[in-house]
């Protein structure tokens, strides 16, 4: 028995190797291609180490766009978008869950329903309405249709019903103010959930592509998936050496903010009871 537990050990110890390889393939590749001339890159596609190292790729990145600037507006973007789901999304839950009202119901319905309609649906109507108030090649036109998140509503909606009921009850026979209940007995209780709901818009927002690219025309307020598209052509002339340089800046920013926060990330889906 206790060879089978020991074979049975290794076999799923060198799966889980196997999975984890595969996983982080593109990532090494792509870390390596970004370091190789384009020459290289022709000569021997699949070759994950560069034959010469060079930077070359980068500083023509660097030429080419207002690369620090692209950088910001993506980070302004997502982080903005962040926020403001976050804070959406917890009022509206606030309201479904501890307020009483007519079309309660019939409203929560409708709002889960608009969880299946596909983006191609409202991605005209959107763009109808932001061209007609000048919001086009502005980085305020990509953050306005997204400041609310149905998903995000019925997440923190079914964590805040986990919440014994009673608690608000009493807080609000001692006349606790609405806000007081959110700030300082609501909040405090879900926050590894709004962490991790959090952390969801963040990464999603920072690599949107269809939207932004319908509405973001000059290089100037360019996120970094749109930068990334001008280096790969359907048409001929992808540059992958360069690509690859523009990919591994943009996972590299939230690979940082992770390394960063990572005991407080790792508390959160802990506690919130992701393993």
């Amino acid at each position: 028995m206790k060879i089978e537990g020991r074979l049975s050990s290794v076999i799923w110890k060198w799966l889980f190797i196997v999975v984890v390889i595969i996983w982080i393939m593109p990532i090494i590749f792509a870390l390596g291609t970004s370091f190789r001339t384009l020459q290289d890159v022709y000569n021997n596609v699949l070759a994950i180490f560069p034959t010469s190292l060079t930077f070359e790729n980068y500083s023509q990145l660097y030429e080419q766009l207002p690369l620090f600037k692209i950088i910001m507006n993506n980070f302004t973007i997502a982080t903005t978008v962040t926020i403001l789901k976050l804070v959406t999304s917890f009022l509206a839950a606030y309201a479904f869950v501890y307020f009483s009202f007519n079309t309660k119901k019939p409203l929560y319905f409708i709002l889960i329903t608009t969880i299946f309609i596909p983006f191609t649906v409202t991605m005209v109507p959107n763009y109808l309405m932001l061209s007609k108030v000048g919001l086009t090649d502005n980085t305020l036109g990509v953050i306005l249709p997204q400041i609310a998140d149905a998903a995000g509503i019925f997440l923190l909606t079914q964590v805040m019903r986990s919440i014994p009921y009673s608690l608000i009850e009493s807080a609000k026979l001692d006349e606790i103010s609405n806000y007081r209940i959110m700030k300082d007995i609501v909040l405090p209780l879900i926050q590894p959930q709004m962490t991790s709901v959090g952390i969801w818009f963040f990464v999603n927002s920072w690599n949107e592509f269809v939207w932004p690219s319908l509405i973001l025309k000059s290089k100037e307020t360019y996120t970094l998936p749109l930068a990334l598209q001008m280096y790969i052509s359907s048409e001929g002339g992808t540059n992958f050496a360069v690509a690859m340089a523009v990919s591994v800046i943009t996972m590299s920013i939230p690979l940082l903010l992770y390394l960063i926060f990572q005991k407080y990330i790792i508390g959160t889906f802990t506690s919130s009871g992701i393993k």
